[in-house]
């Protein structure tokens, strides 16, 4: 499902996730009882072509910068894709939700993060150890996660007992599972959020398919 595909109403309410199609809705990650809030966006063209002509070539990204927002050079990101039509309306993109994240939490600072992955990163369902993290895909298939009521949290990491997530039993019910539509925005609350222990969101990276053999993800953490 892609955000041209299905009309979100803006603050709708869906289980324990906010999804919405205005960025201003971030800010609802502050509820209580809301681990994920997720935005859906529909790129602009020169994005998505930027974005189609990286993944197709064989360039392959990994950065992780520690950034002051205020100070920090955006337009640098990626030099080696700078020929690529489209890179600064990315990079602008990159800032837009940097400047969103450090103004929700009122931080100077953040943890960047840009790779390029043609394998799942973090394949078995987990919650991350941060206070709350943001992901993006950039084209390709986006990150799946689990309902709050569809998981059993006993089964996660050594409670599993080695077991793959489908057998597990740590999946309730597999028509659950979602995957965070491409360009979408996701915002997730993990296990070191102020009184949400035991409540972060339950997450893992996607399996490639033929169709999206790459994707770009962006992540921001908190510093």
């Amino acid at each position: 499902m892609t955000a041209s595909a299905h009309r979100i109403e803006p603050a709708q309410r869906v289980s324990f996730a906010v999804q919405s199609n205005d960025l201003a809705d971030l800010a609802r990650i502050y509820e209580h009882g809301v681990s994920l809030c997720l935005i859906h966006r529909q790129p602009e063209e020169p994005l998505r072509r930027f974005v189609i002509e990286l993944l197709r070539s064989p360039i392959e990204i990994e950065l992780a910068e520690e950034i002051r927002f205020e100070h920090f050079d955006f337009g640098s990101l990626l030099p080696e894709c700078k020929h690529i039509s489209g890179h600064d309306d990315w990079w602008r993109d990159v800032a837009r939700l940097t400047g969103a994240y450090c103004d929700l939490f009122e931080s100077e600072r953040a943890g960047l993060r840009l790779r390029t992955l043609a394998r799942p990163m973090c394949p078995r369902f987990h919650v991350d150890h941060v206070p709350a993290r943001l992901v993006c895909t950039y084209g390709g298939v986006g990150t799946q996660w689990l309902p709050d009521d569809c998981v059993d949290r006993t089964k996660l990491g050594p409670g599993a007992q080695g077991l793959p997530d489908e057998e597990s039993g740590l999946i309730l019910d597999e028509t659950a599972i979602h995957a965070m539509p491409p360009y979408a925005v996701g915002l997730m609350k993990g296990g070191k959020w102020e009184g949400n222990k035991g409540h972060g969101l339950v997450h893992r990276s996607p399996k490639p398919t033929p169709a999206e053999p790459r994707r770009l993800l962006l992540t921001l953490d908190l510093l």
